[in-house]
C-alpha cells in the first residue's frame, strides 16, 4: 500500500459511513439504530528513536484512526453491534480498513438489580480499565494510554478476539459488580506481533491455538463509579508454523497477563492505577530457540485535574520491565549483545486537553522517557541505532458524531 492509499483510508471511511449515516437518519428503525464514528489525527516528534513513523526525522503526521460503529436493537433483549475501523500507526499498521468488532448480545435475565447476558461474535477483550474504549480518543485520558499496559505495537492481539462471552451486573445499593468471562481466538495476523516475539520476521507464521484462549475480569463500582476496583486476565495460547528454510521448529507461544486496577473519580479530580504480570513461555522452538520462561511487570500512576468541563491536566508516571528477573536488561544484554535499554522503559508525561464541544478535543502532552521496551520494532529497524534517553511531543485533534 502506497503512503498516498494508506492516508486516504481513513478519510474514505468516515465520509462514505457519515453519508450513509444520513440517509438512515429517516428510516423507521432510526429509534433502535445507532450509529457513531470518529477521526483522529495525531502530530508526534521525537528528538531520537521513532514512534508511529519516522518522528524523529520528518514523518510527524503517522498515526490517524477513523472509525464508524452501528448498533442495532430489535428487541428488548438483544442487540447487534459492529465497528470498521482504519488505522495508519507508522510501518506497523497501513490503514487498511478491517471489522474491529462484531457481536450479538443476548440478555437471558434482567431485573433492576440484576442482569446477566452472553455476547458470541469479534468481541472488544476486557482487559484493564481502558482496552475496551481505547480506539476512541474522547475515552482516552491522553493521547497515548500509558504503553507500559496498553501495547499499541501489538494492539490487533490485545484489543479483541472471536468467541464467546458471558457477563453479568449484580446491583446492591451503594455497590455494583460486573463481571465477564469467555474463550475465544486472537487475532495475530500482524507483522508487529511476529517482531514483538522474535525480534525480526521469520520465513514461518503464527497462528492462534486450536485450544482457545481463555479471558475473564471482574470490576466493584462503589457509589455509582466514585471508586473501582478491577482484576483481569487472560491465557493465550499462539502456534507458530516454519515456512521453507526456517531454522526454527514448530513452536507454542503462550502468555498469561494478569491486571490489577484501582481508580478514584471525584468531582474535579480522578486517580488512577493499574499493575500488571505477563507470563511468557516459548517451547518447542528448537536449538536456535531453547524454551524459556519470564515474566514481565509493569505499572502506571496518573492522575487528572479538571478545571471544568472543557479543560484538563494529566500527569503520569509508566514503568515497563520486560523481564522482572532481569529489570535492567543487563543479563539480557550479555546474552544476545543488544543494549540492556531495550528491555524497560520509565515515561513521565505532561499532558493538557481541551473539549472545544462535544464533537472536538484538542489536546497536547510532552513524554521524558528512558529506555525503549515498548517501541515498535518496524519503526526501529537497527537497535544499535536507539538511544536510552529521549523525548516526545505530541498534539491530537479528534472529531466524532
Amino acid at each position: 500500500m502506497t503512503k498516498r492509499t494508506s492516508i486516504c483510508s481513513p478519510l474514505a471511511l468516515i465520509v462514505s459511513l457519515t453519508v450513509s449515516n444520513s440517509l438512515w437518519a429517516d428510516d423507521a428503525l432510526n429509534d433502535s439504530l445507532q450509529t457513531h464514528g470518529f477521526l483522529t489525527q495525531s502530530l508526534i516528534v521525537t528528538d531520537h528513536n521513532n514512534f508511529f513513523g519516522k518522528t524523529s526525522d520528518n514523518d510527524h503526521l503517522g498515526f490517524t484512526e477513523a472509525g464508524v460503529n452501528v448498533s442495532y436493537r430489535p428487541r428488548n433483549d438483544l442487540q447487534l453491534s459492529g465497528q470498521l475501523l482504519s488505522r495508519r500507526a507508522g510501518d506497523t499498521d497501513g490503514g487498511k480498513i478491517r471489522i474491529d468488532y462484531a457481536l450479538i448480545d443476548k440478555t437471558f435475565a434482567e431485573r433492576p438489580d440484576r442482569r446477566i447476558g452472553a455476547r458470541i461474535g469479534r468481541m472488544l477483550n476486557p482487559l484493564g480499565l481502558y482496552n475496551e474504549t481505547r480506539d476512541v480518543a474522547f475515552a482516552r485520558p491522553s493521547i497515548f494510554l500509558p504503553q507500559s499496559i496498553y501495547f499499541d505495537r501489538n494492539r490487533d492481539l490485545a484489543i479483541s478476539s472471536d468467541g464467546v462471552y458471558f457477563y453479568g451486573e449484580n446491583r446492591r445499593r451503594r455497590t455494583e459488580l460486573l463481571w465477564q468471562v469467555g474463550a475465544g481466538y486472537p487475532r495475530v495476523g500482524n507483522e508487529e506481533i511476529e517482531r514483538s516475539f522474535f525480534l525480526t520476521l521469520q520465513p514461518g507464521y503464527l497462528e492462534s491455538s486450536s485450544t482457545p484462549s481463555y479471558l475473564g475480569r471482574v470490576l466493584l463500582e462503589i457509589d455509582g463509579g466514585r471508586y473501582v476496583f478491577g482484576m483481569s486476565g487472560a491465557h493465550v495460547r499462539i502456534n507458530y508454523r516454519p515456512g521453507g528454510g526456517d531454522v526454527l521448529n514448530e513452536g507454542l507461544i503462550s502468555f498469561a497477563p494478569m491486571f490489577l486496577s484501582a481508580q478514584y473519580n471525584g468531582e474535579f479530580f480522578e486517580l488512577t492505577s493499574e499493575y500488571a504480570q505477563r507470563e511468557f513461555t516459548f517451547q518447542g522452538f528448537g536449538p536456535f530457540r531453547p524454551d524459556q520462561s519470564f515474566t514481565s511487570e509493569s505499572a502506571y500512576l496518573q492522575g487528572v485535574y479538571r478545571f471544568n468541563k472543557s479543560y484538563d491536566l494529566l500527569a503520569r508516571y509508566d514503568v515497563l520491565y520486560v523481564d522482572q528477573s532481569d529489570r535492567h536488561g543487563k543479563a539480557y544484554s550479555a546474552l544476545t549483545g543488544l543494549p540492556a535499554f531495550t528491555r524497560f522503559s520509565r515515561d513521565a508525561t505532561l499532558g493538557v486537553g481541551w473539549h472545544v464541544n462535544h464533537s472536538l478535543l484538542l489536546r497536547l502532552e510532552y513524554h521524558s522517557i528512558i529506555g525503549t521496551a515498548w517501541l515498535d520494532a518496524s519503526d526501529n529497524l537497527v537497535p544499535s541505532n536507539l538511544t536510552r534517553s529521549w523525548n516526545m511531543y505530541a498534539a491530537l485533534a479528534s472529531f466524532r458524531f
